[in-house]
């Protein structure tokens, strides 16, 4: 029988990596991709067999490689066959890659040079996120398009035309020159910040966390504040995910259950995070250019730094989603702002802030909605509604952890709704 928990956790944690490289030596995204499907493919057959070699990451590159030089020797169309296989050959002699660099240059990181390849200017901007989403998050194009609140074929659609756009346009595989980097950079800390959140709240699976995700995104931040050292907004990034990877390790229970930051233990929060990110928030604000990213890292610095849940500044908080839906106004932020204001003690304006939102066909699956909502209404005195809004809230989900949470939050609802109706009668 293969190892199927080696092979998972290599194609979890090593993937995205070893795909980037690959798009390096093969040139070719279509062909690094269908090779690394190979190697996994040759994986289940041959560790089975063989047991896991020391290296899993090494073996599934170089057996991915030599897939790349099979395809393209069995490929007699491409003009530039020779040139590929040739380059594939001398990378191909020593047998197995050498280690990872642990600490890269910024410019000769392959999931860097990915994210700026994929982050190019002739590309929409909601094709880069979603194709560089795709291949250093590891998604599947299902998870991709429940994350953009779009159709699985209209995603598929799009990661096609956009990897069609950067072979077609010749764009080159590279961390750009330095007048070029500024109209790359939004794209790229969308790209990083899309990633983290993946890791931090999982859109699919049995883990609320996956934490190679959270760790991979903060790594590639570090080498984008390398390489841009005075740009406040990669500050701000950095800090924003420092500060809520702190708290990775208190959002779940012993069990994997979820546990909400009303009831997390602060004693669990890595103070060594806290710390590294309001150094860099204090970093960016000397720049004195706000931005989204710094606002959101001033939010999660107010929750690293209060004592308790119930001496949270929630009107500060408040105040900053305020600002903050000034400068990126979009659902999310709109969603938080309610939810600061409920806790800032108005759950009824939090209320009227949420409902433009339920009538918007586009967020008809959005659950982070839908469960604000049902909690909103059951702070307000509407079991029977809230019940009713966490039926939306639990069928718009596919993570198994999230879901047994509303589960238990609906039926605190409709223990509320019987009580109410009990005294009532």
């Amino acid at each position: 029988m293969p190892d199927e928990d080696a092979i998972g956790r290599a194609f979890r944690e090593e993937g995205p990596a070893i795909l980037a490289t690959l798009i390096r030596q093969v040139g070719d995204f279509g062909l690094a991709e269908d090779a690394l499907q190979d190697a996994f493919a040759a994986a289940v057959a041959t560790w089975g067999r063989d047991g896991v070699p020391d290296r899993p990451g090494a073996w599934i590159t170089t057996a991915a490689r030599r897939r790349a030089i099979d395809r393209l020797r069995r490929e007699r169309g491409l003009a530039d066959r020779i040139e590929r296989l040739a380059r594939l050959a001398e990378q191909d002699t020593s047998g197995f890659d050498p280690p990872d660099d642990p600490e890269p240059s910024p410019l000769a990181d392959d999931r860097l040079r990915l994210i700026f390849t994929c982050c190019h200017p002739a590309l929409a901007l909601e094709a880069r996120v979603a194709l560089t989403v795709k291949l250093l998050g590891g998604l599947t194009t299902a998870e991709v398009a429940r994350a953009f609140l779009v159709s699985e074929p209209t995603m598929y659609q799009r990661l096609t035309r956009a990897k069609r756009k950067i072979s077609a346009a010749r764009i080159p595989y590279r961390v750009p020159p330095p007048e070029l980097l500024p109209e790359r950079t939004s794209g790229v800390l969308a790209v990083i910040y899309l990633v983290f959140n993946e890791g931090y709240s999982a859109t699919s699976g049995d883990r609320l966390l996956r934490g190679e995700l959270c760790s991979e995104a903060i790594r590639l931040a570090r080498l984008l504040v390398n390489l841009l050292p005075t740009d406040p907004e990669a500050l701000g990034l950095l800090s924003l995910m420092l500060l809520h990877d702190s708290r990775r390790t208190a959002r779940v229970s012993a069990d994997g259950t979820y546990v909400s930051l009303e009831h997390q233990d602060r004693s669990l929060w890595d103070a060594g995070r806290i710390r590294e990110g309001n150094q860099a928030l204090q970093q960016a604000a000397a720049l004195h250019t706000p931005g989204p990213y710094q606002l959101q890292a001033a939010i999660a610095s107010i929750h690293a730094t209060s004592p308790s849940f119930d001496a949270t500044n929630w009107p500060a908080i408040a105040s900053l989603y305020a600002q903050l839906f000034s400068l990126t106004p979009s659902a999310p932020v709109r969603i938080n702002h309610a939810a600061a204001l409920s806790f800032a003690g108005s759950p009824q304006a939090a209320l009227t802030l949420l409902t433009p939102l339920l009538s918007d066909p586009t967020l008809a699956t959005y659950t982070p909605l839908h469960a604000t909502h049902a909690d909103l209404l059951l702070r307000t005195g509407s079991p029977t509604a809230a019940t009713l809004a966490y039926d939306l809230a639990i069928a718009s989900t596919s993570n198994a952890v999230e879901k047994a949470e509303l589960l238990r939050r609906r039926a605190a609802s409709v223990a509320a709704d019987a009580s109410g109706r009990a005294a009532t009668a």
